[in-house]
């Protein structure tokens, strides 16, 4: 099987290319991502725990999915195929903000991404993917928040980033 590439991109998220993910990771280059944030009815945010095998940030809880576009792919396909890819369903989603950030890793590999936040709406119990996915739970958004501050070393790094810098585009509860 090809390893899985990502589309390399300048600041502006204009396509300069294209490279295998682990040597874009390895190299710390500019791709673009997305992050899925899924709610429910009672404005609490799907969270989910990484799989124990994922090769950065095992076990660490974050946003309800997060990946990378293929090529020819929107936005909002890859956060639908990917939402079923991890956890199970497809809702509809719809696109918020943007932004760039880069996150090192303790492993060598660095997360340099131009991450688009897509927010969903869901009430039922995801059917977790055991190979992307070691558990999953829903929590207010005012609880996460207190957590990370609690214990951020159980977060990944980018959500602790999109939580810090832009809770106010993804609190729906507003």
């Amino acid at each position: 099987m090809e390893e899985e590439k990502v589309i390399l991109v300048n600041e502006k998220d204009e396509q300069i290319g294209t490279m295998p993910k682990m040597e874009a990771h390895e190299k710390a280059l500019l791709h673009r991502a997305f992050s899925v944030f899924v709610f429910n009815d009672k404005k609490e945010l799907m969270l989910q725990q990484r799989a124990a095998h994922k090769y950065h940030s095992p076990l660490l809880w974050t946003n309800t999915c997060c990946s990378h576009q293929r090529v020819g792919e929107s936005n909002i396909q890859a956060g639908k195929r990917r939402l079923m890819e991890e956890m199970g369903f497809v809702v509809d989603l719809e696109e918020s903000i943007s932004f760039i950030y880069k996150a090192p890793f303790d492993n060598g590999l660095t997360e340099h991404e131009f991450d688009h936040i897509l927010i969903g709406h869901f009430n039922e119990t995801p059917i977790i993917n055991p190979d992307e996915v070691a558990s999953w739970k829903w929590m207010p958004l005012e609880a996460v928040k207190h957590d990370i501050l609690k214990h951020p070393e159980l977060y990944t790094e980018w959500f602790k980033i999109i939580f810090d810098k832009f809770y106010e585009h993804i609190n729906i509860g507003k």
